[in-house]
This record gives structure tokens, C-alpha cells and sequence, in this order.
């Protein structure tokens, strides 16, 4: 029968405390054994609402009554919804008490750090008879009020890229604040690049603080080009927030297309001699064994160009 009741107890504040399971707790232990815990959220955002709980067990053997919490905030940052206040009129030696109260944050206070001010009051009853005098104790509790939520994209690009090649384009969403639906990433390149993959991607539902990752690949043009010059994609992010509202984030990102040199690297491993392209799976067999003439080809008509250009220069000296 314990088992069950220490069951039921568990369920019961667990969905208590579900709405705040990502807060912040306060554990107050005051006279006669009474412990206390205040869950809240860590940061809020201006003009919404949030919601406190608390939870106060009586671990002593004497009765406690005329329990008060009393919820105050110095500048009128943080309004209850309806009252400022919970009361108990008694708890009993193992008893417990649990509520959730709303909080509306105003609209017309800065952004940062405001205190929720919680004034704590019971009253001992000695040896379960004789009441004693109120006992009083002052809590304040921290919270960040933030302006909007925060969806921020980060997104991976080579700084260089050459041309006939493929490379990386990754995003990543996080929304730092709150849960967003019906999430659409575009991407819009350049007109000289295209994309191994989607251009646009959607999702139905992107959880608070659980990054969501894009992947392409950039496909550079094959023509050869003699100058760097700078490839700038426009990433723009379009959801619907927790009020309903129709939101967007943008982000421009840049690369630069230079000409390729006689010898590069790929990011996944691959290997350009010239215009030779050695895969990363090829085996060391096959690398050893086919390019190899056509490196030294390549580099005897490399060193063949070279000496005419010099050859060329002298002349024009002459």
C-alpha cells in the first residue's frame, strides 16, 4: 500500500512540475522541517505568460497552519494572472501541498534580469497544540525577460572554393526560446552555382533548444576563371511562433571562387592533379598504378610552359 501511495505521489508532481521541467528549482528547508521547492523558468520572454509551481512538504512531527506565499515584483515586471497568492490553512505531519500560478510579463519594462520577491509565512503548532508566532522568511527568484525568441541559423561554407568541383553547404536551425512549426529553409545561391540536393527544405515542428541540420553540396562552375571573386547565398528561414505569428530569420553567407591550382584537396578526401580527379575510395593500387603517368605528363608540360614563358620574357627584354 506504501509503494502504491509513494507511486501515486511521484505521477501526481510530475505532471505538477511538467510545464517547467526544463526551470530552474529553489529548495528552501524552514523551521519545523518544512521543505520547500520553487520551480521556475530561467528566462521569459516580454508579454507572455509564465508559470511557477511550488511544492512544500511538512517532514516535521509537529502540525504547521496559516501557510502564505505571497508574490511581489518590485518594478511590475512580472503581474499574476489572477492572484498574488496561495494559502494553506493546515499541513499535517507528512502532508504536502502542490499549485501552479501565472505570471503575465509586462510589455513595458528593458529586457534582463527581474526578481519575482516571494514572502514565505507559517505558523508552528507546538506539540500539535499550542500555535506559535509566525514564522517569515523572504525568497527572490532570477529571471531573464528576453524581447523575441531567439531563432538563430548557423551555417558551414568553405571559405574558398575552385571550380568543377563539389563542396559542403550545412544549416543549422535552433530555436534558443520556444517550439516553432511549419519551419521552411530556402537557400538561393548564386546564379553560376547549383546544389547537389534541395534548394528547400520543411519541416512541421522544430522543438526548443533541438538543433535541426541541412545538408547540401555546392556544385562550382565548370568554366575555369583567372580572378577570385566573392559567391554570396542568401539563406532565409520562414515558421510560425508559439502565438500564432508568421515569423522569418535571413542570413547571407560568402565564398570565394578562385582559379584552381596544379595540385588540391578536397573536403571528403579527393585529390585534383591537374584535371585528373583521384577519388578517396579509390584504392593506393589504383592510385599508384593510373595516374601516375599522367601526373608525370602533367608535370612535364607544366615545367614545358614554364620554360617558354620564361624563353618569352627574355625576348621581350631583348
Amino acid at each position: 500500500m506504501k509503494i502504491i501511495k509513494m507511486l501515486y505521489f511521484f505521477l501526481f508532481w510530475s505532471f505538477v512540475l511538467l510545464p517547467n521541467v526544463y526551470g530552474e528549482m529553489i529548495n528552501q528547508s524552514m523551521e519545523g522541517s518544512m521543505d520547500i521547492q520553487l520551480t521556475h523558468p530561467d528566462e521569459s520572454i516580454i508579454g507572455r505568460i509564465m508559470s511557477i509551481s511550488i511544492l512544500i512538504k511538512n517532514n516535521g512531527w509537529e502540525d504547521k497552519q496559516d501557510i502564505s506565499f505571497i508574490f511581489t515584483s518590485q518594478d511590475n515586471a512580472i503581474i499574476p494572472v489572477s492572484d498574488n497568492s496561495i494559502r494553506i490553512d493546515k499541513l499535517s505531519q507528512s502532508g504536502s501541498y502542490g499549485e501552479n500560478i501565472d505570471f503575465k510579463i509586462s510589455s513595458d519594462i528593458n529586457p534582463g534580469i527581474h526578481f519575482l520577491n516571494v514572502k514565505y509565512s507559517q505558523v508552528l503548532v507546538s506539540n500539535n497544540k499550542e500555535p506559535q508566532e509566525p514564522i517569515v522568511h523572504d525568497i527572490a527568484i532570477p529571471i531573464v525577460l528576453k524581447e523575441e525568441p531567439s531563432v538563430i541559423i548557423h551555417t558551414t561554407i568553405p571559405e574558398a572554393i575552385f571550380t568543377n568541383a563539389e563542396f559542403p553547404f550545412i544549416i543549422e536551425i535552433i530555436s534558443e526560446d520556444i517550439e516553432i512549426t511549419n519551419v521552411n529553409v530556402e537557400i538561393i545561391p548564386p546564379i553560376d552555382i547549383q546544389f547537389r540536393g534541395e534548394t528547400l527544405h520543411s519541416f512541421s515542428t522544430i522543438q526548443k533548444n533541438s538543433p535541426v541540420t541541412v545538408t547540401s553540396r555546392i556544385i562550382s562552375p565548370i568554366e575555369k576563371v583567372n580572378t577570385e571573386y566573392k559567391l554570396p547565398f542568401h539563406i532565409i528561414v520562414t515558421y510560425t511562433n508559439d502565438m500564432g505569428e508568421e515569423k522569418s530569420e535571413s542570413q547571407v553567407v560568402s565564398t570565394i571562387l578562385r582559379p584552381r591550382t596544379f595540385m588540391e584537396l578536397t573536403t571528403d578526401g579527393g585529390i585534383w592533379v591537374g584535371n585528373f580527379f583521384i577519388a578517396p575510395y579509390v584504392s593506393i593500387g589504383t592510385i599508384i598504378g593510373i595516374p601516375a603517368g599522367a601526373i608525370i605528363s602533367l608535370l612535364i608540360s607544366k615545367n614545358r610552359k614554364s620554360t617558354k614563358n620564361r624563353s618569352k620574357k627574355k625576348k621581350d627584354k631583348n
